[in-house]
C-alpha cells in the first residue's frame, strides 16, 4: 500500500514538471506592464524581451505574454533561433508553447547551415520538425536559388517540397516544375508532373525524374525529351550528364534529326554531344525523308556521326532497308548525308522496281536537293536480274553504271567483260520469240518501267537471239548467277527479319550444244531482229539453289572505320 502511495505521487511529480518543462520561460524583458482592458490575462514586455522554449530562444523588443494558455506573440525585430541549426528573423511572430507551434510573418528570413529561406509568413511545427509556406518563398544555397508559390521544409531530412509554379534557376539552366523535392544537403532534385529544364544547349521535359544539381547527372523516367538545336531524342527512360554533354536513352527511343529530316528509333542509345554522334542497337532503324517518301533502315548498330551539314549514318550487320520503289540487304552501309552518297558492303543486294542487282559493293547516288535516286555504281562481280515467265533476264559484268530518272533505273552501262541474257518477246502479243545471249567489252541497256526497250555493244559483240529449241535448258543462266527474292523485304516491317540462311550462286554449265549456238551465232554478223524485249512479272518458272549457312560475321566496327574499303 506504502508503495503504491509512492507511485501515485512519483507519477504527479513527473507531470507536473513536465507541464513546467512546458511553459514559456520568460528570461529577461527590461520593462512589463498588464493591460487587462486591451490585453486581458496577458503580460505586456517590452524592451530587450528574452524567452526561451525547449530548445528554442526568441528575442523582440515587444512581446505579450498569455501565461495560461502558454501563447507569446512577439513584435518588432524578431529572432528565433533552434538551437544553433536554425535563425530566423521576422517582424512578428506567434508562438504556442503547447502546440510548438509559431507562425511568423513580415520579412520573414530564415537560415539554417545549408540554404537561406525568405518568404512573407512562415510556418514552423516543432514537434514534426516542419516549416511551410502558402504565400510563395525564396530558397537559396551555394548552387541554386528555388522558389515557389507553397512548400514544406523538412528540417531532419534537410528536404524541401517545392509546389505550384516551381523555378529553380542556376548558372548552367533553369528547372520549372509543378512538384520538386529538392535536398539542400546534397543538391538533389526529384521532379513529379510536367517539368522543363532549359540550359545554355539543350532544353529538357520530363514528367519524372531525377536531377543531381551538385553534379549535374539525372535521370528522367516518364514522357522525356532531350532537344538540342538541331536533335530531339525521346525515350521511356534518359539518362543525362551535363559535364560531358553524353546522353543514353532506354526502350522506345527516338532520336531525331530536325536539319536533315531523320529519325532513328531503337531499344537502346548513346549520344555525345560534343563529338556530335550517336548510335542505337536493339530493334534499330533509321528513317530518312526522301522524295515525299521515307527509307527505312535497319542493321543491329546504327552510328551517326558529323554536324548536321557533314552527317553520316553508318549501319552495321544484318542490314535491311526498304522504301517504296527501293529496297535491299547487306553487311553494312554508309550514307554521307552531304554529298548523297550511300554504300552498300559485303553481300549487297537492291531492288529496284523488278530488278535484282549485286555485286561485291554496291554504290547510290542521290540528289541532294531533289531528294531523288540520281546514279548507280555496282563494283565488281556486278550483276542485274529480272523475272520473265519463261525464265530470268540477266545482265552482268566486271562494273555497272546506272542512271535514275525520278526514281526508275533507265539507263545501264555494264562495263569490262559485259554478259546480257534476256528472253525477246514481240510488242504486239507478247508472244516469246526467243533467247538473246551477247557478250561484249561493253553494253549499254535502256530500260522502262522496270523493262529492257534496248541494247547497244560498245565493241564488236559475241552472241545472238535465237529459238528457244536451240536454247537448252542448262545454258540459260549466267555463270554467279542467284536469285534472292525470298530475302526481299516487300514493307517496311521486313527489314527487321533475319534471314538464317543464303541461297548459293549457280555456276553456269556449258554444254556441247551452248558451244554450237556461240559458233553459229557469230556467223550471222550478230543481227537483231526488229522487235523490242518486253519483260513479264509473273512466273511458273520454279529453280531450285543450293544453300549453304552464312558466314560468322565480325564484331562491330570502330566508330572512326568505314565498314569496308570502298570501291574505286
Amino acid at each position: 500500500m506504502h508503495s503504491r502511495f509512492l507511485f501515485i505521487i512519483f507519477l504527479i511529480i513527473s507531470f507536473v514538471v513536465n507541464a513546467q518543462q512546458k511553459r514559456i520561460n520568460i528570461v529577461h524583458a527590461d520593462n512589463s506592464t498588464i493591460d487587462e482592458e486591451k490585453y486581458p490575462g496577458a503580460t505586456v514586455l517590452l524592451g530587450n524581451v528574452y524567452i526561451e522554449h525547449e530548445g528554442i530562444s526568441m528575442r523582440s523588443k515587444k512581446a505579450i505574454h498569455y501565461k495560461k494558455s502558454n501563447v507569446l506573440r512577439a513584435f518588432g525585430d524578431v529572432v528565433l533561433n533552434q538551437g544553433d541549426t536554425i535563425t530566423q528573423t521576422s517582424r512578428y511572430v506567434l508562438y504556442n508553447g503547447n502546440t510548438k507551434k509559431a507562425t511568423s510573418w513580415g520579412n520573414v528570413i530564415l537560415k539554417d547551415q545549408l540554404m537561406t529561406l525568405t518568404t512573407d509568413t512562415l510556418y514552423f511545427d516543432r514537434s514534426k520538425q516542419l516549416l511551410y509556406y502558402k504565400s510563395g518563398a525564396t530558397i537559396k544555397d551555394d548552387e541554386n536559388v528555388l522558389e515557389s508559390k507553397e512548400g514544406n521544409y523538412f528540417l531532419e531530412a534537410s528536404k524541401f517540397q517545392a509546389l505550384s509554379d516551381v523555378v529553380l534557376t542556376n548558372p548552367e539552366y533553369i528547372l520549372k516544375s509543378n512538384h520538386l523535392d529538392y535536398y539542400t544537403n546534397n543538391g538533389q532534385a526529384f521532379l513529379h508532373g510536367p517539368s522543363t529544364i532549359t540550359g545554355k544547349d539543350n532544353f529538357i521535359y520530363t514528367e519524372k525524374g531525377f536531377y543531381d544539381t551538385k553534379n549535374n547527372i539525372s535521370h528522367f523516367t516518364k514522357n522525356s525529351r532531350i532537344e538540342y538545336k538541331d536533335r530531339i531524342i525521346k525515350a521511356d527512360s534518359l539518362y543525362y550528364d551535363r559535364n560531358t554533354e553524353f546522353a543514353s536513352a532506354t526502350q522506345h527511343i527516338q532520336m531525331k534529326d530536325t536539319l536533315n529530316n531523320s529519325v532513328i528509333r531503337g531499344n537502346y542509345g548513346e549520344f555525345f554531344q560534343k563529338l556530335d554522334s550517336a548510335f542505337v542497337i536493339g530493334r534499330a532503324v533509321a528513317i530518312t525523308e526522301m522524295d515525299k517518301d521515307s527509307m527505312y533502315v535497319h542493321g543491329d548498330t546504327l552510328l551517326v556521326t558529323g554536324k548536321p551539314e557533314k552527317r553520316i549514318i553508318r549501319a552495321y550487320h544484318h542490314v535491311k532497308f526498304f522504301k517504296s520503289d527501293l529496297s535491299g540487304k547487306c553487311d553494312s552501309i554508309y550514307t554521307d548525308q552531304q554529298t548523297g552518297l550511300t554504300q552498300l558492303f559485303k553481300d549487297p543486294v537492291l531492288w529496284s522496281q523488278g530488278s535484282q542487282i549485286t555485286g561485291d559493293t554496291i554504290h547510290l547516288i542521290s540528289n541532294t536537293k531533289t531528294e531523288k535516286l540520281d546514279s548507280l555504281k555496282v563494283l565488281r562481280n556486278a550483276f542485274i536480274v529480272q523475272k520473265d515467265s519463261a525464265g530470268y533476264n540477266q545482265i552482268k559484268g566486271r562494273n555497272i553504271l546506272g542512271k535514275f530518272i525520278d526514281n526508275d533505273l533507265q539507263d545501264v552501262n555494264v562495263i569490262g567483260n559485259a554478259e546480257s541474257l534476256f528472253y525477246v518477246r514481240n510488242d504486239s502479243d507478247n508472244s516469246l520469240i526467243g533467247i538473246d545471249k551477247t557478250t561484249s567489252s561493253s553494253i549499254n541497256f535502256k530500260f522502262k518501267d522496270s523493262q529492257i526497250q534496248s541494247s547497244k555493244s560498245i565493241t564488236k559483240p559475241d552472241g545472238g537471239t535465237h529459238p528457244l529449241s536451240e536454247f537448252p535448258e542448262n545454258v540459260r543462266i549466267l555463270r554467279g548467277f542467284i536469285w534472292r527474292e525470298e530475302e526481299r523485304p516487300l514493307t517496311k516491317y521486313d527489314i527487321f527479319t533475319k534471314d538464317s540462311v543464303l541461297p548459293e550462286k549457280v555456276k553456269e554449265k556449258p554444254s556441247i550444244a551452248d558451244k554450237k549456238i556461240v559458233t553459229k551465232s557469230t556467223k550471222k554478223n550478230n543481227k537483231k531482229p526488229a522487235v523490242t524485249p518486253k519483260r513479264i512479272q509473273k512466273t511458273n518458272n520454279s529453280n531450285v539453289l543450293e544453300i549453304k549457312p552464312k558466314k560468322t560475321l565480325k564484331s562491330i566496327i570502330s566508330s572512326k572505320e568505314k565498314p569496308e574499303k570502298k570501291g574505286k
